[in-house]
């Protein structure tokens, strides 16, 4: 806006410096003077046209453009999730094991689930079986859902959910986060072409 100004104000300036020359006697003593001060009155005033186009054309571009960063910016929230009776299967046999030792019970939260079912397809996709991106998602989750700490397990080729569980709670560092000072989890089971599952199971304290 402060560019169209401008021109708005160089405009009127060159218009009053013109007309107030056109009144003295150029005219009569000076037709050639006058000629070509008629001919400057219309090149500036194309000039002008094409100056207040880039301007507004400027403009517009660099509202887009802030636009379109906030909106990147942002982070967005799964809403929906749909369990599968081997994800619900998982979650209540965590759930029961954390009663069992006096602990809360976890409640599932969608968004969670669905960055554990993206880790799920990132592994079955380069054929991995790991970690990797983990500080990425519990940024998201800290950042979406206000966590204070996540925590993840990750499972290859049990058959089923007790199997997967079991060697979970056999191990100290998988059993330390089923064990863990969390409120929420979120789970995801997705099978590969060989029909081998993979688990990831996130953990947050929100």
């Amino acid at each position: 806006m402060y560019l169209i100004d401008f021109f708005v104000f160089f405009n009127d300036y060159i218009v009053s410096f013109i007309t107030e020359i056109k009144t003295i006697t150029f005219k009569v003593v000076c037709p050639t003077i006058y000629f070509k001060l008629n001919l400057l009155l219309i090149m500036k005033a194309k000039l002008l046209r094409v100056l207040l186009l880039v301007a507004i054309v400027c403009t517009m571009n660099s509202c887009s453009s802030d636009s379109a960063e906030e909106t990147n910016a942002s982070a967005e929230k799964a809403m929906s999730y749909t369990y599968n009776s081997t994800e619900v299967e998982t979650m209540t046999l965590i759930n029961e094991y954390r009663v069992g030792l006096g602990l809360n019970e976890l409640k599932e939260i969608n968004h969670i689930s669905y960055k554990s079912e993206q880790h799920d397809h990132y592994m079955i996709e380069n054929n991995v079986v790991n970690h990797d991106d983990f500080v990425s998602r519990s940024e998201n989750i800290m950042e979406v859902l206000g966590a204070k700490r996540v925590s993840e397990n990750i499972a290859f080729n049990y058959n089923s959910p007790k199997a997967a569980v079991e060697a979970w709670l056999k191990s100290p560092t998988h059993k330390k986060n089923i064990e863990g000072d969390f409120t929420h989890f979120g789970l995801s089971i997705r099978v590969n072409a060989d029909g081998k599952k993979y688990y990831t199971n996130i953990f947050a304290k929100i």
